[in-house]
């Protein structure tokens, strides 16, 4: 099977070990740096050019950086056209980046979040505050990623001077519940095609609430529940993502989603889980890649 990997970077440990799985199965991999690709948008004959040459996979994986989403789920998109089976569909890509739009699905969904608010006017901070249950409360910008962008704010007086600044700014942003009794740790859970392949549970360094190992947070791999299990996977199949890091906090309600990422990083989980998610993947485009099988829609 030829298989194209979308990424900026070949030296990139979740680039590196997809082409790795995959050259280890038999395939023909090609690296593709989606910000030098272009299109072709023509009538009956899409095509993706790259280097002057047109572009053939039976299937590609997206690594599309949050920064390029609009530039690289269009690429994703222009594939899906002519055919090629995506890993993830550009679709379901762009869902997972847009946080509220995200939120918004899940919660349609039935799936456990964290009270979460959301408003544009500064009038309103204090009906915003009050909505997520008031001090302590967390509050996230919506473009941010790897933990930039999210502010615990541990007063009333604090969350009104960080979304008026934020305001400022015209910054859209979230207003979310604290959930004290996680303990600042949160756990990854990484679906592949409908099943949790490997999770890991990350705890944040002390003085820090953000379990995200970028910020100096450690890692273990974790035994989830049944209960977060399913939270997982549905997380994902509302989505429409069949590759996802489904972020989770243990409350006392049960599972909640933090988040849902579209290109999760490989080194943490199978560092800590000893788990070859990047075989996983491989394995799972083996077995649904087929000409013609993405269809750029999603059934939520």
């Amino acid at each position: 099977m030829r298989i194209g990997i979308l990424s900026r970077k070949a030296s990139l440990y979740s680039t590196r070990r997809l082409k790795e799985a995959a050259k280890a199965r038999g395939h023909d991999v090609r690296i593709i740096d989606y910000l030098r690709a272009y299109m072709n948008i023509t009538s009956h004959k899409p095509t993706v050019m790259y280097g002057g040459e047109s572009l053939h996979f039976d299937a590609i994986i997206p690594r599309i950086g949050a920064s390029y989403t609009f530039y690289g789920t269009a690429v994703v998109r222009q594939f899906e056209m002519a055919g090629v089976y995506s890993a993830n569909e550009s679709q379901s890509i762009s869902r997972s980046r847009d946080k509220l739009r995200c939120m918004q699905l899940l919660a349609r969904a039935g799936v456990g979040l964290p009270v979460t608010s959301f408003a544009h006017s500064p009038k309103d901070i204090d009906r915003l505050i009050d909505t997520a249950g008031g001090a302590p409360l967390i509050i996230k910008l919506l473009e941010g990623t790897q933990g930039i962008g999210v502010v615990l704010a541990e007063t009333r007086k604090a969350a009104e001077s960080v979304i008026a600044a934020f305001r400022q700014l015209d910054a859209y942003i979230l207003a979310q519940e604290f959930i004290a009794e996680a303990g600042g740790a949160d756990i990854r859970a990484f679906v592949v095609d409908g099943r949790v392949v490997a999770s890991m549970r990350r705890q944040a360094k002390a003085g820090e609430f953000r379990s995200n190992l970028h910020r100096g947070g450690t890692a273990e791999a974790v035994k989830l529940t049944p209960e977060e299990r399913v939270t997982a996977t549905r997380a994902a199949k509302v989505l429409g993502l069949k590759v996802a890091g489904v972020d989770l906090l243990r409350s006392n309600h049960g599972p909640l989603v933090l988040e849902v990422n579209s290109s999760p990083g490989l080194e943490g989980i199978e560092k800590y889980t000893g788990v070859d998610v990047a075989g996983a993947i491989i394995e799972y485009l083996e077995r649904k890649a087929a000409p013609g099988r993405t269809k750029d829609h999603i059934g939520y």
